[in-house]
């Protein structure tokens, strides 16, 4: 039977490329994985964090394996490429930071065992990502686990993969799950499909459709029901290898005029893209920070998750799958296309599929991300669009395919007519100024393909949220400048119906040490959320209001406390329908272009106790009327909102 021994404790690490045999003499410092060895300087500005090859050093104890059995590594994550020694043998070599890879180490195996992990994320023309908004760690940040099976098992060798492949259908009403298990070696393999409960529902032969009567959607946020798929392999009469995992029988569809279609009901998706990093940790999250991510998400009420721009942790696609998100999942062939590197992209993509293949929250699979920001080698990018769309489509017919298309590439841009659908990364009222442009620009789309499917996978604003202004204007990075812009945002959206998904770029504050905005250098701060997830900014509420069902009432610009003059404004953001703003006890009379955004003009007194009520919800605040503007709430250098890569 199958055994997973986590072995993430007790590494050595030693910054440097040292030889295999200093490995145990070099220093170095002793520490538990997941780590990354930029979590600090990737995160300071600047674009100098370290960027080379390291070593991590382990030594363990042999498992017990039963008779004939087999040892694997399994790396779950090392950025960007990793080069395995196993007691002095090179075992196995991987390039692409974000997947799960493996190799069998049981020819080599001793009683006492040393580990070399080489782990390199240097400049490379052969190795994605290179070039892009992030900072890309280098570590090993995600587990490693010791994987022990029999001689005859559920396979562990394609492309990191999990050994089945789940594929669910839904048609005219009947729900029909096909189990294609992949085994090593010998053995029949028995099917058994489990409710949500853990009970038995139906029994099958592997690769056959199996019919599930009355079966229970998975129906987004409003029932993310899943069902799990169970193999055992059967040798000689007893079961020596199990696997099982969670799928969802769902339908979708995307129709240029209706939008996104799930379980054949309109289902307009509304949401974020999210990073995977946080302070001083960069990657290498643990499981608690995930769920808080999920958490906090789910608290915004969004229905859709872009995951930027790469394969994120499987473990965040389980949180998914459970909280009924609907999933954009992508390789990190972006921003600039490498000829050199075209073996790589495909090399992630196929990982990507076949690793996450069985989720049922994720419906496209995203190809690429801004690749037309640079014009050189555009041919062979061109080409190499049709043939990563077509892998994708024959390796996972049931799913369709998208990319993000940079913000100067117009409507006729070949690029971005090859995925099933299309999405632009625009920043219109940000990094060019006017919000009416984005109306304008979908409706021209609109005009002139009205056949293909649209959405926004991008569009956001810098906020820092200790940053306010009476007259917030594009480029002061104050918190009142991205309410307004995402306010506008949201009554755009709602304008043009027939877009398929609309993507906040981003949930949260991510590290970009390339960046210098806001006064706060190696940050990317268009998150509605800071980077420590400890501060939800204005523009977190504003789509709350519009998405969440959870009744709330909260007033805007509470960090703006000091203010001068004899008015101000105060909005109030609600999902309640309506809302009662008290200021020292009287209540006030307001504005409303649509029930969710309430306008006050306040006149101020000295200190000014404001409260607003709706049924059960309650929220307070204090602002105090002072004579001279707080320079505590101005940036006090100098901040364009110019793109990262100028």
């Amino acid at each position: 039977m199958r055994t997973v021994i986590n072995i993430n404790k007790n590494w050595k690490f030693i910054k440097a490329n040292a030889a295999p045999e200093q490995a145990e003499t070099a220093e170095g410092v002793k520490l538990d994985l997941p780590y990354t060895w930029n979590g600090k300087d990737g995160q300071d500005g600047g674009n100098d964090y370290y960027r080379g090859t390291c070593l991590f050093v382990k030594r363990f104890p042999a498992p017990e394996l039963e008779k004939d059995g087999r040892l694997y590594l399994e790396f779950k994550g090392v950025n960007s490429s990793a080069r395995v020694i196993f007691n002095g043998q090179e075992v196995a070599s991987h390039d692409g930071g974000y997947s799960t890879f493996r190799c069998d180490v049981t020819e080599f195996l001793d009683k006492d065992n040393l580990l070399l992990v080489y782990v390199d994320n240097s400049k490379t023309e052969k190795v994605y990502p290179q070039t892009a908004d992030f900072t890309f760690y280098g570590g090993i940040y995600r587990d490693v686990n010791l994987v022990c099976v029999g001689k005859n098992h559920f396979d562990l060798d394609f492309y990191g993969a999990p050994g089945i492949a789940i594929t669910p259908t839904v048609k005219d009403g009947e729900c029909v799950v096909k189990t294609d298990a992949y085994v090593t070696g010998e053995g029949e393999v028995r099917i058994s499909i489990l409710d949500g409960d853990g009970n038995t529902v139906a029994e099958g032969k592997n690769g056959e459709a199996i019919k599930i009567e009355n079966a229970r959607l998975w129906d987004g946020i409003d029932d993310p029901y899943l069902y799990s798929a169970k193999a055992e392999l059967i040798c000689g009469g007893k079961v020596c290898d199990v696997l099982q995992k969670k799928f969802g029988f769902r339908s979708f569809a995307i129709d240029p005029k209706k939008g996104f279609i799930l379980n054949g009901r309109s289902y307009p998706l509304r949401g974020v893209c999210r990073h995977q990093d946080r302070r001083d940790v960069g990657n290498a999250l643990t499981r608690e920070m995930h769920e808080e991510d999920i958490a906090i998400i789910k608290e915004i009420g969004a229905n859709t998750l872009r995951l930027a721009h790469y394969q994120h942790d499987d473990y965040f696609y389980d949180l998914c799958d459970e909280a009924g998100l609907v999933v954009w999942a992508e390789i990190p062939y972006i921003s600039r296309h490498m000829p050199e590197a075209n073996d790589n992209a495909v090399s992630q993509m196929k990982e990507l599929i076949y690793q996450q293949y069985n989720h049922a929250c994720i419906v496209m699979w995203g190809v690429s991300n801004e690749i037309t920001m640079y014009h050189k080698h555009k041919k062979d990018m061109l080409a190499f669009h049709k043939k990563l769309n077509d892998l994708v489509h024959k390796t996972d017919p049931t799913r369709l395919t998208t990319l993000a298309v940079f913000a100067m590439a117009g409507p006729m841009n070949k690029t971005a007519h090859i995925t099933d659908v299309v999405a632009w990364n625009l920043y219109l009222g940000w990094y060019v100024p006017g919000f009416f442009l984005n109306d304008l620009w979908i409706s021209l789309f609109h005009t002139l393909y009205p056949k293909r499917p649209l959405g926004y996978s991008e569009y956001g604003a810098e906020c820092m949220p200790h940053l306010h202004s009476k007259h917030p204007r594009r480029g002061d990075n104050s918190e009142e400048y991205q309410a307004s812009y995402h306010e506008f945002m949201l009554r755009c959206f709602n304008r043009h119906p027939y877009m398929w998904g609309t993507y906040v770029w981003n949930m949260f504050d991510f590290a970009a040490d390339a960046r210098n905005q806001g006064g706060e250098p190696g940050m990317n701060h268009k998150g509605l959320v800071t980077f420590d997830r400890k501060i939800k900014k204005d523009s977190f509420y504003a789509y709350k209001a519009y998405w969440s069902k959870q009744p709330f009432v909260y007033i805007a610009g509470k960090r703006f406390a000091n203010r001068t003059g004899g008015t101000t404004t105060v909005k109030v953001y609600t999902n309640c329908g309506g809302v009662a703003l008290y200021c020292n006890d009287k209540k006030l009379s307001g504005k409303t272009k649509d029930g969710r955004v309430f306008v006050y003009k306040v006149k101020l007194a000295d200190v000014n106790n404001l409260r607003a009520v709706s049924g059960d919800c309650v929220d307070e605040c204090v602002i105090r009327k002072v004579d001279k503007p707080d320079e505590s709430y101005r940036l006090h250098v100098h901040s364009e909102t110019q793109s990262w890569q100028k």
